[in-house]
């Protein structure tokens, strides 16, 4: 059995989530880069390939977690806006 990519941490706010891309082309895009890198990302520390070196893997890690926190940004004034609104 796979195990679960650790990297797909926004799947319970898909809803929000389309709501934004729908609303702002440059969150789509960086949604989508992070879907990208993340899947790379989770697709490299499981396949049995050759090994990459550390600090590519490393600089993997902190782009997806640079965009990680750009996402809940989003996602935290998207559901501000939204008590603003009910």
């Amino acid at each position: 059995m796979k195990s679960q990519n650790k990297y797909r941490k926004f799947q319970l706010q898909q809803k929000n989530i389309e709501a934004l891309e729908r609303e702002n082309s440059r969150f789509k895009r960086v949604y989508s880069e992070y879907e990208n890198m993340s899947e790379e990302l989770w697709n490299l520390e499981n396949s049995n390939n050759e090994p990459l070196p550390d600090d590519f893997i490393n600089a993997m890690i902190l782009q997806t977690s640079y965009l990680e926190d750009e996402i809940e940004d989003w996602l935290v004034r998207f559901n501000d806006k939204k008590a603003e609104i009910n």
